[in-house]
């Protein structure tokens, strides 16, 4: 899967300021509609004060320039990808979200519960029920998450609960079987140690032999042990997609929407997507720019999620390239900033655990 060989934006006159204003009112007026647009659409807008004539002359010379195409000879003009990529790029404003739309997402951030898995999971649904597309988080893995603090936690005899929370906002959790003798008091005094040697370092160094302390004792190399098990890759990348059922809604063509639901599926094609537009310095992908013939009819809108600086997963929405782009930045934006300020305060509490449901978590 390979990058767009071409820029629509390279090689380009600059527009004046008349025909750049017909081009986003058609844009506009087809994301809107979803109809052809004709001039008497869009006479007389803003900065669109002139004759029907003197609109239909300027709307054959954008079609001409590759920004409009006539889909009928006697239909009005759709917008292009290089159209809907003038518009993007000279929105003025990103857009924004409603006091109502606002006050839903403070709300589900407050109330939201769970591990990470799971507050990723239910963001993608609002995600898709605030833009009406599909919705995508994907979560990294912890290769460049850090430390922030370690914990063993007593839950009986021979029994400690091993804590690791990481700056990305996920905790990861193991059962240890103590060494026989084992005080309350070592567990404690391994915590400290651990965590005071191995904040802001990786979960990796973490479990390398000799990388918190020298002296690995019995429940220290156990205690290693089960840190090297957190670093295994997982099972599945996190990848979490809401709001597959509005795809029907969003796309003419079934087949379409068929082809759009099957890639979705693919959760390491949907990794290097979103990775290849943002490694691009792209915040939207339309149609053809990104590169991936599957999706051509199609646009992305993503954003990093970042965790006090550090980098802790994308979120993005994918819909027709007829797409609401002020919403869906705006969207993005908002949902985006939330999950990194909810995920960094998920890292501050140690969740319970009872003897006998051991096993990894977090992830």
């Amino acid at each position: 899967m390979g990058a767009a060989d071409t820029d629509p934006r390279a090689g380009d006159e600059p527009l004046d300021d008349r025909k750049a204003a017909i081009l986003k009112a058609v844009v506009a007026e087809y994301i809107d509609s979803a109809q052809p647009v004709g001039s008497g659409h869009i006479t007389g807008q803003p900065g669109v004060e002139v004759s029907s004539a003197t609109v239909r002359s300027d709307m054959a010379a954008l079609e001409r320039e590759g920004y409009l195409v006539q889909p009928h000879t006697s239909a009005g003009r759709i917008p292009t990808d290089k159209g809907y990529r003038f518009f993007v790029d000279h929105l003025g404003r990103q857009g924004h979200l409603g006091p109502d739309q606002r006050q839903h997402v403070r709300q589900f951030f407050r109330h939201v519960h769970g591990e990470v898995e799971e507050l990723l999971g239910r963001t993608s649904g609002l995600l898709a029920e605030l833009t009406d597309y599909a919705a995508v988080v994907v979560g990294t893995g912890h290769e460049r998450a850090t430390v922030r603090s370690v914990q063993l936690v007593d839950l009986g005899p021979r029994l400690a609960l091993l804590v690791v929370v990481l700056s990305d906002g996920s905790v990861e959790k193991q059962v240890l079987d103590l060494p026989e003798g084992t005080v309350p008091a070592a567990l404690v005094s391994l915590s400290k140690r651990l965590t005071a040697s191995s904040r802001g370092g990786s979960l990796v160094g973490l479990a390398e032999p000799g990388g918190a302390n020298g002296n690995d004792d019995e429940l220290m190399r156990r205690a290693r042990a089960a840190l090297a098990d957190m670093c295994a890759p997982p099972e599945h990348e996190h990848v979490f997609v809401g709001g597959s059922s509005r795809m029907a809604a969003a796309f003419d063509a079934m087949d379409t929407v068929r082809s759009v639901l099957s890639i979705l599926e693919q959760q390491l094609v949907v990794v290097e997507l979103v990775e290849q537009i943002l490694d691009r310095g792209l915040s939207v992908a339309i149609g053809t720019e990104h590169g991936f013939e599957p999706l051509a009819s199609c646009a992305l809108v993503v954003a990093p999620v970042d965790v006090d600086g550090e980098p802790a997963g994308t979120i993005g929405v994918v819909g027709p390239t007829r797409m609401n782009y002020p919403l869906a930045l705006a969207a993005v934006q908002v949902v985006g900033e939330q999950l990194g300020e909810r995920l960094s305060g998920a890292a501050g509490a140690v969740p319970e655990e009872r003897p006998g449901r051991g096993g990894r978590r977090g992830r």
